[in-house]
């Protein structure tokens, strides 16, 4: 985990072996011009080890890749500063987070777009401190006071990624039950409901309710979330939290699958306006 989450390497890895097999080259070939063993090219297109900016640069630079954006992009997935710009805050919490954590962290804040279905909370990005610490508090047992503290200092920096520049694009579809449960007690939920309303004004933010009329949905399995980056789909992510460990799908066959049910989900809910109108109605207590 070095360098960066195991589903970037992966991806960064695909991406390298590609663009070296469309430059006509062998993995030795590769290796030879820019100095290294055959083993390390192995190494890095299989995901098997990390690598740094500088030495994408070379790869890229071997097989004639010109292209600004992509080269960006894939120096990006190598743990570049570049891209959306956003550092590596989270390093500092590498002996509190488990590294499933740090690597959706990583994701989150590389990610130029970010598609989420929740069907029994707040959205992470969204939540107000007092509801972060609640629902902390009730999903990890055995929390003291100060790693509780801690993390919910992590759910509140993972925030910024909505105030950078440029922002996060957030699109999140919220089963109804997510505003019905009283995370916290009822005073909490009404901050909680008055910061989704807040939020909603922003620009690159966009919520949409799926209320209980809608009936069964495909989205009745489970929560999910698709991140998307610059300037191609191809780097698409779906992720899926377990009770233990998260689940990182790659293939653009369940990717597809997921932006599909997406969608779907997107056309039965509440539109944009009436969501708002839908949340503040249960805020005043309709």
């Amino acid at each position: 985990m070095q360098h960066g989450p195991a589903v970037r390497r992966r991806k960064l890895g695909a991406e390298l072996r590609a663009l070296r097999t469309g430059a006509g080259l062998t993995s030795g070939e590769a290796a030879r011009l820019v100095g290294w063993h055959q083993s390390k090219v192995s190494r890095i297109e299989t995901g098997a080890s990390g690598v740094r900016p500088a030495d994408v640069r070379s790869l890229l630079d071997a097989y004639g890749v010109r292209d600004p954006h992509l080269r960006e992009l894939l120096l990006v997935l190598a743990g570049s500063g570049g891209g959306q710009g956003r550092d590596h805050w989270w390093h500092a919490y590498r002996g509190v987070l488990p590294p499933t954590y740090r690597d959706f962290i990583s994701l989150e804040s590389q990610a130029s777009a970010m598609r989420t279905l929740e069907t029994s909370v707040v959205p992470g990005l969204l939540q107000t401190a007092e509801y972060a610490r609640a629902v902390t508090r009730a999903a990890v047992e055995g929390l003291d006071e100060e790693r509780l503290d801690t993390l919910v200092e992590v759910r509140l920096a993972r925030q910024d990624v909505l105030r950078s520049r440029p922002p996060l694009a957030l699109s999140a579809v919220l089963d109804e039950a997510v505003l019905r449960r009283e995370v916290g007690g009822p005073d909490v939920m009404h901050r909680q409901l008055l910061r989704l309303l807040e939020a909603a004004r922003l620009p690159q933010v966009r919520l949409q309710v799926l209320p209980f009329s809608a009936g069964a949905h495909i989205g009745v399995t489970g929560p999910f979330v698709i991140f998307s980056f610059s300037n191609t789909s191809d780097l698409d992510v779906v992720v899926l939290d377990h009770l233990t460990s998260s689940l990182y799908l790659e293939r653009k066959e369940d990717v597809g699958a997921y932006t599909e049910a997406f969608d779907a989900l997107r056309n039965n809910a509440l539109s944009t306006e009436e969501s708002l109108d839908y949340i503040a109605g249960i805020a005043d207590g309709a």
